[in-house]
């Protein structure tokens, strides 16, 4: 280790590959229709190349492209050292030099180029403490699952495979590079990046692999809280977020991070409204029909999906049964403050707290919608974010008795109701009621909102009758 407590990266010239000819196919014979990113990434291997250095993708972008999807970004590996790389782009940005990592800017874009290197010694269940130049194939040898660890010339479109994991994609399994115990104790998020891939690709676990993490789950307790709340949050995202739940109960792992969550499983319901079964099954249900991807805007579909799955959190502690049946009283506002003390465990940002939060604690209030007043009714529609409470109010239904009556009043009330009508000009101030003769204070916050809760109940419409309704509601008291 060296002073600042990073790893040591050994200097010297790169070893020969090892006496074995990788398994290869030829994925693509013209690339050079594809997308402005895969042709910016291209650009930078073939630089590397054109200096005398080796250069490939790696990784999760192979394995997209082998799949027939669109790669969201393009790693590099090289057998270039960084200073090397740094010299070849006119803009680099070195972001783990200690690692041997440069982030290369290019036509627009941004690609993460590595140095084919070895790793050992990890004393922190994370990092390496040593970390060697090394060839392509320990590169590879290196790195997570077998589906993660092919390597693509983009000039002729072939698969390079050591790990055979061409055969684990076509198989559909997810599966370590060599020893899973080592692999897992090398980095224990890895564990929980077995699940997400299995999850979102829709694959199996190999039994060995899984194995691997029931005998580990308690490692997951060493891993910051900020990778954990990642891996979750792209487990629920990326696609069959059920599955990815269910995984992670049956390997042990959820117990661990989110025992709130596991406490659901046999919380029975009144079959009346839940016909699905317990508190655990609605949540799976509920998740089964998550959209994948960013289906709201910035981080909305992060807190629709986190909701989804806290939002019964408090009936494990709330249940109660007598002779009139299953009660959960006050499991709203007890999950409410579960979710938020789990959100500040896993470091969520304030406003992503806050909101998730708000979800789970609203999302009983739409059985009583018909039921409101005007004045309400449109201040419940009118909040921030309502398209995602709608949302979790309509996942909630058809995870359950699949009754969306009130989800469509909420809709058609929203079409019939134009902004005007949801927010109306304010028609009294404070300087209004202070010229009336009032005295500042809470009274003011109490005539304030009165008005405009006639406004909404449209009761009042001018300015004129505002000022009645304050003088026969708030009389003002004579002077002594």
């Amino acid at each position: 280790m060296n002073k600042k407590g990073l790893p040591e990266i050994s200097k010297g010239t790169h070893p020969r590959l090892m006496m074995r000819e990788p398994a290869s196919s030829v994925l693509f014979p013209d690339s050079g229709r594809r997308s402005g990113l895969y042709q910016a990434a291209s650009s930078i291997v073939r630089r590397l190349r054109e200096a005398g250095h080796q250069a490939y993708f790696v990784g999760g972008c192979v394995r997209d492209l082998i799949m027939g999807m669109e790669p969201g970004d393009f790693d590099i590996v090289t057998s270039a050292s960084p200073g090397m790389v740094e010299a070849l782009f006119a803009r680099t940005i070195p972001v783990g030099v200690q690692f041997g990592v440069m982030l290369v800017l290019e036509g627009g874009y941004q690609f993460e180029v590595a140095t084919f290197r070895a790793e050992k010694d990890y004393e922190d269940g994370r990092r390496p403490s040593q970390v060697a130049f090394s060839s392509v194939e320990e590169d590879v040898r290196r790195r997570d699952f077998t589906i993660n660890g092919l390597l693509l010339d983009p000039e002729n479109g072939q698969v390079i495979d050591y790990v055979n994991g061409q055969e684990d994609i076509r198989n559909q399994i997810v599966r370590t590079i060599g020893d899973p115990d080592a692999r897992f104790s090398e980095d224990h998020l890895r564990m929980l990046r077995a699940v997400r891939f299995a999850a979102n690709l829709d694959f199996e676990i190999d039994g060995e692999t899984i194995g691997a993490i029931e005998r580990l789950a308690h490692k997951i307790d060493l891993i910051s809280a900020e990778r954990v709340r990642d891996e979750i949050t792209r487990s629920l995202i990326g696609g069959h977020a059920r599955r990815g739940l269910e995984l992670l109960s049956a390997c042990g792992l959820l117990a661990r991070i989110l025992p709130e969550v596991f406490a659901l499983r046999g919380v029975n319901q009144p079959p009346a409204f839940h016909p699905e079964g317990d508190a655990w099954e609605h949540t799976l249900r509920m998740l089964a029909l998550l959209p994948s991807g960013e289906s709201f805007e910035g981080n909305d579909s992060v807190c629709l999906a986190w909701s989804a799955m806290l939002h019964d959190i408090g009936k494990a502690v709330t249940r109660s049964e007598d002779s009139f049946g299953v009660h959960f009283y006050g499991h709203v506002s007890t999950g409410a403050q579960m979710a938020e003390d789990i959100l500040k465990r896993l470091n969520f940002s304030n406003d992503d707290r806050n909101k998730i939060k708000t979800l789970v604690g609203s999302h009983m209030r739409f059985m009583h919608v018909r039921q409101m007043r005007p004045n309400k009714l449109k201040r419940f529609i009118r909040q921030p974010e309502f398209a995602l409470h709608l949302e979790l109010h309509r996942l909630d239904c058809l995870g359950s008795h699949k009754m969306l009556d009130n989800y469509e009043f909420c809709r058609q009330k929203l079409q019939e109701m134009p902004e005007a009508m949801l927010h109306p000009l304010r028609l009294i101030t404070g300087h209004d009621l202070k010229a009336m003769g009032y005295v500042p204070g809470p009274l003011y916050k109490e005539i304030i909102q009165g008005v405009e809760d006639a406004q909404l109940d449209g009761e009042v419409l001018t300015m004129e009758e505002a000022v009645r309704l304050i003088s026969e509601k708030w009389p003002l008291r004579p002077k002594i």
